[in-house]
């Protein structure tokens, strides 16, 4: 049990400072002005948030998914490796409802998590020296700020997007990892073990995002929102009027291209490092691998 828990803290620190650069790129394209773009695509905004802002920018707001990511890894792969313990048999659709349950247990901590990082991400857009502009010194400075001003209700901005995108898409992760790493016949003895295991974490994060994006850009404008003390939208269903309005429903799609190039290295990084982390510890204290989920790789 403590395994799972400790396993999915080492993966999501690695993730994090793989991944950190495009996601800080992701957000910037989906919370954009579409009427004054700064940024043309995903190179371009690469490109132009290093020129301004130094190889830094693009590590804005990477304190608080270093802070809670690590955790919230920690409590996904624990409390699927714990409910799949509980349901007893490994099916895929077994694993698809111990991820789900993972997806949205972690919501609680993944949402204010989610929107300290987007308003620090977007903190100093274009500015060269930000030093003396910065509204927020850190993520923990960022939630305190929004919860002297909002309260807990702040904090929670965009809790039920983030619930309707976790929910099923950590439930398609773990569906897509279990059918990959069987179909690729990942075993502990296999000399091709770690390719196999990235090639299956890569696609697995990769097919989790596809299933899941308009929700995760409707997400960030609303936790964007009210950065610079106005708010636009009054709620989930007006974002999206308005949004839909004014750029049609290509706005769906925001910052998917970085999203994917992120999704990868990211996954792939993540779920290998879980997966290797528990077979060493496993082998280390004796543990045989039937002690896992199931028989193969794809249940540590």
């Amino acid at each position: 049990m403590a395994l799972d828990f400790a396993a999915g803290c080492f993966g999501g620190a690695a993730g994090v400072l793989v991944g950190h650069p495009f996601d800080t790129v992701k957000v910037r394209l989906q919370v954009q002005n579409v009427d004054k773009p700064l940024y043309r695509g995903t190179y371009h905004c690469f490109q132009t948030i290093v020129r301004q802002e130094s190889m830094f920018g693009l590590y804005n707001g990477i304190g608080s998914p270093m802070m809670g990511l690590a955790f919230i890894n920690a409590i996904v792969f624990g409390v699927h490796g714990n409910s799949m313990r509980m349901l007893g048999t490994d099916t895929p659709l077994n694993h698809f409802l111990s991820g789900a349950a993972a997806g949205a247990i972690q919501c609680v901590i993944c949402c204010p998590m989610e929107l300290a990082k987007t308003r620090m991400q977007i903190q100093g857009t274009g500015q060269k020296n930000q030093s003396s502009k910065k509204l927020h010194r850190n993520s923990l400075d960022c939630l305190m700020h929004i919860y002297r001003r909002e309260g807990i209700r702040g904090m929670n901005r965009g809790m039920v997007t983030t619930i309707v995108r976790e929910t099923p898409g950590f439930g398609i992760y773990f569906l897509t990892y279990d059918t990959l790493t069987r179909s690729l016949g990942c075993e502990p003895d296999d000399s091709y073990i770690i390719p196999k295991l990235l090639m299956a974490g890569g696609l697995s994060g990769i097919t989790s995002w596809i299933s899941t994006y308009p929700v995760d850009v409707i997400k960030s404008r609303l936790q964007a929102d009210g950065a610079e003390g106005t708010n636009k939208y009054s709620g989930i269903l007006d974002c999206v009027r308005q949004s839909w309005r004014r750029e049609g429903w290509r706005f769906l799609t925001r910052g998917l291209t970085s999203t994917l190039l992120r999704a990868f290295p990211v996954n792939a990084t993540t779920f290998a490092s879980v997966t290797l982390f528990l077979m060493y510890m496993r082998e280390n204290d004796g543990v045989k691998d039937c002690d896992s989920t199931q028989p193969n790789i794809s249940g540590l």
